[in-house]
């Protein structure tokens, strides 16, 4: 169900058949499918027999700082699944069975305010302990993009992206190619290794207004009952108009901080180094 208030009794975040997003997937080229539910596995019931298919999971969690953010959590199990959603308010916790279990993960969409605020520590984290950043998300604006691949860059993390499609007609808008790959495991070693190459649109506000108001239509065909708010839909641009304001704004924020720190510790390093000669 959505997060907002009210809505979040009547309306989904995603509407999408997983068949038919797998369906759609492969008609437009892909060689390999997975679905990032938020905090969900439910796609693998209807896609578990297809063999180009590969379970994986958005995991919402909190950091050390108090802050919250979306962790992508690749080829997984359904056991994985619970222990990722048993620990998932426990940073440490969590960490230690992506770890444990040689999981492959990503912090994603590092320059969005979707999940709230951001603290000085999270980059810090970002850089140090995901093995990759997602550089390239089809709902996020080019500059929130541009700024995790520049630290993807700095830090020396491999990079990840997806469509993040939450209406079918955003479904592959964005993926990630691995160059040479012939199988899914050569996919995902070569994910591990860094090859992973971002491809596809970025977001913008008419991408994001048809996306909320197809969620919006299959709600209402869901359940007619809330058919009354549908003189909602009016509002739905200035909505997705102000989002991409404040987007752009923390994205702005945040990539000017964190590459002020990024120089104040490089000064740092060639300070001591100066000094140890």
């Amino acid at each position: 169900m959505c997060t907002i208030p009210v809505l979040r009794r009547v309306c989904r975040e995603s509407y999408n058949d997983p068949l038919a997003v797998y369906e759609k997937l492969k008609r437009a080229g892909m060689d390999l499918v997975t679905v990032t539910d938020h905090d969900s596995i439910d796609a693998v019931e209807a896609l578990r027999s297809r063999p180009d298919f590969f379970l994986s999971e958005e995991v919402t969690c909190k950091l050390p700082s108090g802050t919250e953010m979306h962790v992508g959590v690749y080829d997984i199990t359904e056991r994985d699944h619970v222990e990722l959603q048993r620990r998932r308010d426990d940073f440490e916790s969590l960490f230690a069975w992506l770890v444990d279990h040689n999981l492959f993960f990503s912090a994603n969409h590092v320059f969005s305010r979707l999940t709230g605020r951001r603290a000085d520590a999270d980059f810090e984290l970002f850089a140090t302990a995901f093995p990759a950043v997602e550089t390239h998300n089809g709902h996020m604006l080019a500059i929130a993009n541009a700024g995790a691949a520049r630290l993807a860059d700095w830090a020396a993390r491999a990079e990840i992206g997806g469509s993040d499609a939450h209406a079918m007609a955003s479904v592959g808008s964005a993926w990630t190619t691995v160059p040479g790959a012939r199988n899914r495991q050569e996919y995902l070693d070569g994910l591990r290794s860094g090859l992973g190459r971002v491809r596809g649109e970025s977001g913008g506000v008419y991408k994001l207004t048809r996306d909320l108001l197809a969620i919006g239509r299959e709600m209402m065909r869901e359940d007619p009952r809330t058919l009354p708010l549908v003189a909602l839909g009016a509002l739905v641009p200035l909505v997705t108009l102000g989002n991409y304001v404040l987007e752009y704004f923390f994205a702005r924020s945040w990539a000017a901080s964190n590459l002020r720190a990024r120089k104040l510790n490089q000064a740092a390093v060639r300070i001591a180094e100066v000094m140890a000669c």
